[in-house]
């Protein structure tokens, strides 16, 4: 083991080895040119998002317009389940293994706010994160075909999710990798959870989950408020205290601050509703 090989071996030499066998290119020469990479275009990931919640919705209507039973597709919802895992296990393994050397011989602050810390491979590793985002929105199909109730944290979540890698690729933000492999650990347990619900399997720890995602936006939000407040008084107001300069453009800066900001609220009010414990109800006096 070693600073460049921390698992003991070079997993991104075997990435490259798919992704040639895949693309038929090396993994070396990708380069993201918004306009150019497929799905980079704002009317793309726009029209997505408006046919994402045309779909989701229509079907609900239609389902319970049309009263068309529930729809099971177990043995395909455990597929989808247990691959999402797999894949955000190998993405997480893959950042790591990148970010090792650079948090290692240049600290973290270089690491979340120098411009030489948005290095190609991990460039590479956004996008393809990005690109899963598009797959996860599969999700909101299982539950409305299944029948399930919908709730705004769930659409705004996936949808804007989406939204944010692909601002983020944009602007280049450094510190890109702090919240995608916060959440790249806690999808490898929150797919892992679906796959094992849905095969019968009785999970004790949702809560924890839950609480753990809580805790991703939470640290998250602490250091994206660090580099966005190094970021901006630094270019515009540089009489006042900061550390150093951060990488990024500040439509990034401004908007991934915002949702992530939101995010927290909202999985905290779920949080509050779902495990707030029920009050005994008090039986009626006696006339």
């Amino acid at each position: 083991m070693s600073l460049d090989r921390p698992f003991g071996i070079y997993l991104h030499s075997y990435f490259d080895t798919a992704y040639q066998a895949v693309t038929g290119k090396q993994a070396s020469s990708f380069r993201y040119i918004q306009g150019q990479t497929p799905l980079s275009e704002n009317s793309t990931v726009f029209w997505t998002c408006i046919g994402y919640y045309f779909l989701i919705f229509t079907t609900q209507f239609l389902f319970k317009r049309l009263d068309i039973p529930a729809l099971r597709l177990k043995g395909l919802f455990i597929f989808h389940n247990l691959l999402l895992t797999a894949v955000s296990g190998g993405l997480l393994l893959l950042f790591i293994e990148q970010l090792v050397p650079i948090v290692a011989r240049h600290g973290l602050f270089y690491a979340v706010c120098n411009h030489d810390a948005w290095t190609q491979e991990l460039e590479h590793l956004y996008y393809l994160n990005y690109l899963v985002k598009y797959w996860e929105l599969i999700d909101t199909m299982f539950l409305a075909v299944k029948r399930k109730n919908i709730g705004f944290l769930h659409w705004y979540h996936h949808s804007m999710t989406m939204v944010l890698c692909f601002t983020q690729l944009n602007g280049r933000t450094s510190v890109s990798w702090v919240p995608i492999v916060l959440n790249l650990m806690v999808h490898v347990l929150m797919y892992y959870y679906y796959a094992c619900t849905a095969a019968g399997y009785r999970i004790w720890w949702k809560k924890y989950l839950t609480t753990l995602q809580i805790t991703q936006f939470v640290i998250d939000l602490f250091v994206i408020y660090f580099c966005s407040y190094n970021y901006f008084t630094s270019t515009f107001w540089p009489f006042m205290p900061y550390y150093d300069n951060c990488a990024g453009e500040e439509i990034a800066a401004s908007f991934g601050t915002f949702l992530l900001t939101s995010y927290l609220f909202l999985f905290i009010s779920f949080y509050r509703k779902t495990y707030k414990p029920k009050m005994p109800e008090e039986k009626p006096k006696a006339a």
